[in-house]
């Protein structure tokens, strides 16, 4: 299981070295601290993180409410607003960007560890009882879009050799030698493909079969590229491109 890896966005650097330390010590990744809603939107864009633990308020004249709304807008991860602020309007106003928890500082060890915990199962659960829609738009014949950030890219089926999954990321390794990191796990991406042209051979691999240059008795070559081939896809894979064993 891939280690959580949880963005700060905190103005106060001894308190955000505190939570970092923190995080530290409950086995997490990290990323930041962010410390305005600027440096926050580039966290989120640059470096991806799974969970965001976010202060109302920041340097600049955007706060953190502004910063989750950017989140709900574009980004779809869960967040907690760790906050020294626990008035009735900032409460309120909190409430309408549907935080994933809300911790009022100074907070200890352990309740940070529940509050992402809780949060994050929350979200990734409500998720898949709901088949959000995935990140895919507009599948087509011969290519789709797919969000890349702000951008919506055009992905040509033919140009797409395989695609590497890593937790909540899958990444789409293009004949361009370009990647594309989209927010999926592997299943929901791979749904929206053709499937007699795409096959997962591996927990973490799908491959355009079209474009196997050599198959090996534990891996395969995708334009150069040597990719595992996990026991349980073996068969399968074999049988799709026409191979019987002796």
């Amino acid at each position: 299981m891939s280690v959580l890896k949880i963005g700060i966005v905190e103005d106060e650097l001894v308190i955000g070295r505190t939570i970092l330390n923190t995080l530290n010590e409950l086995g997490y990744g990290h990323c930041g601290p962010a410390i305005s809603y600027t440096e926050a939107i580039e966290m989120l864009e640059q470096e991806r993180p799974d969970l965001l633990l976010l202060d109302i308020q920041l340097s600049g004249k955007k706060d953190g409410i502004d910063v989750a709304e950017k989140l709900n807008e574009l980004y779809q991860i869960p967040f907690i607003f760790l906050t020294a602020n626990s008035d009735g309007e900032t409460i309120d106003r909190a409430k309408k960007v549907k935080p994933h928890a809300y911790i009022v500082k100074p907070f200890t060890k352990e309740e940070l560890y529940a509050a992402v915990e809780i949060a994050f199962s929350n979200f990734t659960g409500s998720r898949t009882a709901a088949k959000a829609e995935p990140p895919v738009i507009h599948p087509a014949k011969e290519f789709m879009f797919v969000r890349d950030g702000y951008v919506f890219r055009k992905i040509f089926f033919n140009d797409l050799l395989y695609l590497e999954s890593d937790a909540n990321y899958v990444t789409l390794h293009l004949k361009s030698q370009k990647k594309v990191m989209v927010r999926s796990t592997l299943n929901d991406f791979i749904e929206q493909l053709d499937m007699q042209r795409f096959m997962r051979i591996h927990r973490s691999y799908s491959v355009n079969i079209s474009m196997i240059d050599d198959v090996f008795p534990t891996e395969v070559s995708v334009n150069g590229v040597k990719i595992p081939v996990g026991k349980s896809y073996k068969d399968e894979l074999f049988k799709a491109l026409g191979i019987k064993e002796v």
